[in-house]
């Protein structure tokens, strides 16, 4: 009866430490891609990173790719957690959107550069492009019109105000503020709003 109470217990503390195991490789990678090319990293410096063998990630993730899509799955969920706002609120939505930027914008950047001759940034950079219009859509519900040619118009004008690389030249090119940075871009979403030029 004894060896049979314990069987979950020891059941659920190796669920725990696979867990562990898992998440410390995904943080050991994450770090290291935010920093330097894909192709730069081997197995290698994040099993050193992570203090853990290669072999134990590949037996996770079956190899670089593997883990690569994991790592890039991980950040889309942050994403939709951290991106969090009111539909309509623009100083809300731009504070939250740039709380994602702020922690992952650079890393972004560096994978859409890889894109074009690493498979898995060209995966995770076209997830993370339906993500972001997804989010648009959810968080500017109010103000986008009926399906239609008026709406992707309206979609595309919207994308290109809260894109990555508009992030990008205000903070890092042009050495914006972050609230600067923030208030250029409630500007920008404010003047691009079609319910403004129904107004006029």
């Amino acid at each position: 009866m004894e060896n049979e109470a314990r069987r979950p217990y020891r059941m659920g503390a190796r669920a725990a430490a696979v867990e562990a195991t898992r998440t410390r490789v995904l943080e050991a990678a994450t770090a290291l891609w935010t920093r330097r090319w894909y192709d730069d990293v081997t197995l290698q410096h994040i099993a050193d990173e992570a203090g853990v063998s290669v072999q134990t990630i590949v037996n996770h993730f079956g190899g670089k790719d593997g883990l690569a899509d994991a790592v890039a799955d991980q950040v889309a969920s942050q994403a939709e957690i951290s991106r969090q706002a009111p539909v309509g609120d623009v100083a809300a939505i731009v504070a939250a959107l740039f709380a994602d930027y702020e922690h992952h914008g650079d890393a972004g950047v560096l994978w859409i550069a890889q894109m074009d001759r690493v498979p898995a940034a060209a995966r995770a950079a076209a997830h993370a492009r339906a993500q972001h219009r997804a989010w648009l859509e959810r968080v500017f519900a109010d103000r986008l019109p009926a399906p239609g040619p008026a709406r992707e118009h309206t979609l595309n004008l919207h994308y290109a105000a809260t894109d990555v690389y508009l992030w990008k030249l205000w903070r890092r090119d042009l050495g914006l503020s972050r609230e600067d940075a923030e208030r250029a871009m409630c500007d920008l979403l404010t003047s691009i709003d079609p319910r403004k030029r129904h107004d006029a």
